[in-house]
């Protein structure tokens, strides 16, 4: 009975799922649809797949600007060895400003021209030579990315551009950890390399930066929460939108200012404004000449500078002018004015006389009324007249 259960187990596990089938004379079992095969892995070239090498020859061709020509003669040996490798021929012309890549004899893989294409246009674009060279490899692609022409304004593709790369270009250094991979901005295009999920990112990352729909600081947020999502298991069959958050572009209104006035609407177009000419007929200006023209002209700047003058002098004078004395509402001491001086005068000393016989009145001696108080009075003598 055990045989029996073991030999039913080997079956199923030998049975494949059963495709699908379509209407159609062409719904046939292909060689590449067995669920066994991994259809996104890539499988390295084998020379052995191709002995015979390719039949005709593949150039590109491609120019550069002529700030990288000395940087492209110091590296170019290095470029050659690299390409040598796979077979393939290259040429750098310096008169036409020109780089040029052709397959050989020795070629085997027929992809690798375009690859060898991708190189000479990531050196072209200002790539370092060490990263340009790692495209050649199976696992590695590229993207160019044009900027230029997603914005009209230059001021405002200069700054858009400069919040892809963030302050000490820190952003850009972000978007390269998360996404996995190499990006370089320069000029009005954005040349990336890495995986081809990574260069999905990046690309969406890119317009989305230039187009002002979401700054790139939000899709890092984003990203960093995938990667954390990523790791639990049991999230990885589940969608990710509900964990995710959704940033809305917040449109500020302005407050609108005081419209102009409509006019009534006429038929009639505007008088005509007089010219100057016109003006100068009506002032005489017209018939003098250029001395009393110009005679004219320096008075009139004189008279203006003269009013200048008056007008800075009297703020500056303005600085010395002693400010108003204010006195309190209860103080008696108010200032009077010289009408009053006079008879103020008058009846302070009228005031001080009052006073004295109060004064007089009050200190009263008693020894004055009692009798024979008072000291005899000493005889005066007589001088002896000598």
């Amino acid at each position: 009975m055990a045989d029996i259960e073991q030999q039913n187990n080997v079956d199923e596990e030998v049975v494949p799922k059963q495709r699908t089938k379509h209407k159609g004379k062409h719904d046939k079992d292909k060689p590449w649809d067995d669920p066994s095969i991994d259809h996104w892995k890539i499988e390295k070239f084998d020379p052995s797949w191709n002995d015979s090498g390719l039949l005709d020859v593949s150039s590109f061709s491609t120019i550069f600007p002529q700030y990288r020509e000395k940087y492209l003669q110091d590296v170019w040996p290095t470029v050659k060895a690299a390409l040598r490798e796979h077979g393939i021929s290259c040429e750098l012309n310096l008169v036409e400003g020109t780089m040029t890549v052709s397959t050989t004899r020795k070629t085997r893989d027929p992809y690798i021209i375009v690859k060898a294409r991708d190189l000479i246009k990531l050196l072209s674009r200002s790539v370092p030579a060490p990263q340009a060279i790692k495209i050649l490899d199976d696992e590695m692609q590229c993207d160019i990315i044009k900027i230029g022409n997603l914005v009209r304004n230059k001021a405002r593709f200069v700054k858009r551009r400069q919040h892809l790369l963030g302050p000490n270009n820190s952003t850009l250094k972000a978007l390269e950890i998360l996404t996995g991979c190499y990006i370089l901005v320069q000029g009005n295009t954005v040349a990336a390399m890495g995986s081809f999920k990574g260069l999905k990112q990046v690309r969406r990352i890119i317009e989305d930066c230039i187009q002002n729909k979401m700054h790139p600081i939000y899709h890092i947020k984003i990203l960093m929460m995938k990667r954390e999502l990523a790791k639990d298991p049991a999230l990885a069959s589940e969608n990710w939108d509900r964990f995710l958050p959704q940033f809305k572009k917040k449109n500020v209104q302005k407050k609108k200012g005081k419209g102009k006035e409509k006019k009534p609407y006429t038929p009639f177009p505007p008088p005509q404004q007089p010219s100057k000419i016109d003006q100068q007929l009506e002032t005489g200006e017209y018939f003098l000449s250029e001395e009393k023209k110009s005679a004219k002209m320096w008075q009139e700047k004189e008279v203006k500078q003269a009013e200048k003058t008056a007008e800075n002098k009297r703020k500056r004078d303005a600085a010395f002018v002693p400010p108003e004395e204010t006195t309190a509402e209860g103080d008696k001491s108010a200032t009077v004015s010289k009408g009053d001086v006079s008879s103020m005068a008058q009846s302070l000393k009228k005031k001080a006389k009052e006073f004295g016989k109060k004064k007089s009145a009050n200190h009263i001696d008693p020894q004055a009324y009692i009798a024979g108080s008072e000291a005899p009075a000493k005889k005066k003598t007589k001088s002896s007249k000598s």
